[in-house]
């Protein structure tokens, strides 16, 4: 694992950020930064030992920032549905982030799957189309990560600043996630929404294996940026993980199939086990391990 680092993450108080941010400063030097509008994130990070900078990547300065780290891990995302600003703190964003730890080792910027077009049933490998396939839920989220993403291969090259876009696709644990999300639906009758025909497939990673794998996408960081899906080894369907939720706790998914939902986005993990390895917690080991940590009263007899 990473030791002795001087590190900044962005994002850090996020569902992914902060297991991260719990990890890295048991033996490494970590600030967090964000916005820190909820008192009570920043003071759970601070008992961590994070050492936290309040800062909008929109439009603050740096100056309260340090320009040392070694190794930067950007996790922050804006998803308020205002374009212009959402532009500017997740693409611009990426940008001056990167112009101020020009210095850096290696730089990591979170992406998503969901940059890749929805048209095709294919698992997507790093070279398939981009497109704007969350748009039905989150009308900016696609157009800023695909922006954000070439702002990050512009920052690579103009910096010489060693970096990797790694392609999350849905992650989970102990901090909950979506499959979360769903458990809360079937706790309260809601009926969840999955697309017309088989095509709800995702690569779930668990929270130890994104802790486990930042070594080595710090690693094969590079300039040009190295691209990479991340998610778990093995693609499952929406509807097989609500439906082993429902042998864990006894309650019985309800779904509606509907175009106005997000379309399955299966990833190719071919690259990321090349270069960073394979994932190692099971997705039904990591829902069970997510259900007793966040959802202990639900689990059946």
């Amino acid at each position: 694992m990473l030791e002795n680092q001087k590190i900044l993450i962005t994002g850090a108080s996020s569902q992914v950020g902060l297991p991260v941010a719990r990890e890295l400063a048991k033996s490494n030097e970590v600030h967090g930064l964000g916005r820190f509008g909820n008192a009570e994130q920043r003071t759970q990070l601070e008992e961590m030992g994070v050492r936290c900078i309040a800062l909008d990547l929109a439009k603050d300065s740096f100056e309260a920032c340090p320009d040392d780290f070694d190794l930067v891990l950007n996790f922050a995302v804006v998803k308020t549905g205002d374009w212009d600003y959402d532009l500017a703190a997740n693409a611009e964003g990426v940008g001056r982030l990167m112009s101020h730890c020009r210095n850096a080792r290696a730089f990591l910027h979170c992406s998503s799957g969901a940059v890749y077009a929805e048209e095709s049933n294919d698992a997507r490998v790093e070279e398939s189309p981009y497109g704007d396939n969350h748009k039905v839920m989150l009308p900016t989220y696609s157009i800023c990560k695909i922006a954000a993403e070439t702002m990050a291969r512009f920052g690579a090259r103009q910096w010489n600043l060693p970096t990797t876009i790694a392609r999350l696709s849905v992650p989970y644990g102990d901090n909950g996630g979506w499959p979360f999300y769903h458990l809360l639906m079937m706790q309260n009758g809601v009926e969840i929404p999955v697309y017309p025909g088989d095509r709800n497939l995702y690569n779930p990673i668990h929270e130890d294996d994104i802790i486990a794998q930042l070594p080595k996408l710090f690693e094969v960081a590079a300039v040009p940026a190295t691209v990479v899906n991340w998610g778990g080894s093995e693609a499952v369907r929406l509807e097989d993980w609500c439906a082993f939720l429902g042998t864990l706790t006894g309650l019985t998914p309800k779904f509606r199939t509907t175009e106005e939902t997000l379309r399955g986005l299966a990833l190719d993990p071919t690259r990321m086990h090349e270069l960073v390895g394979k994932t190692e917690v099971g997705w039904r080991d990591g829902l069970r391990r997510m259900l007793e940590a966040r959802a202990p009263d639900l689990i059946a007899d």
